[in-house]
């Protein structure tokens, strides 16, 4: 589960598992996690988190649309 970035409480990471799916980044704090894809950055699912917190995490990945997928690509493969 390497952890791609951090920001605040929230960590963005990726589960191994995850490999044949489309790019996406998981978001965890504490028992809350929520997943975005990043193609079109959008909110895929989310567990726990409120309203304000995933418009906050959102503004995140839109920040990071460059580095998150190229991280993807590093870790899974092109």
């Amino acid at each position: 589960m390497p952890t791609v970035l951090y920001d605040g409480p929230f960590a963005f990471i990726f589960f191994s598992s995850d490999t044949g799916e489309p790019p996406h980044i998981h978001v965890k704090r504490d028992e809350s996690i929520a997943k975005y894809w990043l193609q079109t950055v959008r909110l895929a699912k989310n567990r726990g988190f409120a309203p304000h917190d995933l418009r906050r995490i959102q503004r995140t990945v839109v920040k990071h649309r460059e580095t998150l997928p190229r991280a993807w690509h590093e870790y899974f493969g092109a």
